[in-house]
């Protein structure tokens, strides 16, 4: 009688170890090794941290007391104190943040600012009245189609610097509660008054005017 051959029960080539690893010649029975290792993967992974754009009160408007930080580049997230600001511009952009939580209300592209600091001489009454030392705030988001308003640039029938929004061409002046100068935005953006404390851009009333189209 032969001695039984214990490899008989399994062909050669439908399993090979490699280094603890098995590999499966079958199609099926790869696949369904393949999903029980994904399986196990993702029980074995930590639950992902709650976005922070989702936090409580990353949508709200600015508030009352709210703190400004930078919305980009290296700085992005830090206090905007007056010195970071250069007479004269370009603007920066800005996001209002909970001091009391430290929730940046970044959920919505709506609370996005410009944020230029200006020669208190050239602001109209208005405008003044809501600055802090010049520095003047206004909504990021263009009054016509929602576009952000990135520019500044001469304005197209003077000499001044103005906010332009690269959409449509519009205008506007944040000398004169962002008033439009030029292009078809139908009305001035959302100013929001600021005032300095202990240092920082702080919010000292919800934004005065409609935000957005």
């Amino acid at each position: 009688m032969s001695e039984s051959n214990p490899s008989a029960a399994v062909p050669i080539d439908d399993i090979v170890e490699h280094d603890g690893a098995v590999s499966c010649s079958d199609p099926t029975r790869r696949a369904m090794l393949l999903t029980a290792l994904a399986t196990c993967a993702c029980l074995a992974a930590p639950e992902p941290s709650v976005a922070e754009d989702d936090q409580p009160g990353s949508n709200l408007r600015p508030q009352k007391a709210d703190t400004l930080v930078f919305s980009e580049g290296d700085h992005a997230g830090e206090v905007i104190k007056p010195e970071d600001l250069k007479l004269g511009g370009p603007p920066v952009r800005a996001w209002p943040k909970d001091p009391k939580t430290a929730v940046i209300r970044k959920g919505s592209r709506l609370n996005e600012l410009l944020v230029v600091r200006l020669d208190p001489a050239e602001l109209d009454d208005d405008t003044r009245s809501r600055s802090a030392d010049g520095i003047v705030a206004y909504s990021l988001i263009c009054s016509h189609t929602g576009c952000p308003v990135t520019g500044w640039v001469k304005q197209a029938s003077g000499d001044k610097l103005v906010f332009k929004c690269a959409c449509h061409n519009s205008e506007y002046d944040p000398r004169e509660s962002a008033k439009v100068l030029f292009g078809p935005a139908p009305r001035r953006l959302a100013a929001l008054p600021l005032a300095i404390s202990d240092g920082a851009l702080t919010v000292t009333a919800t934004f005065i005017g409609k935000v957005g189209t």
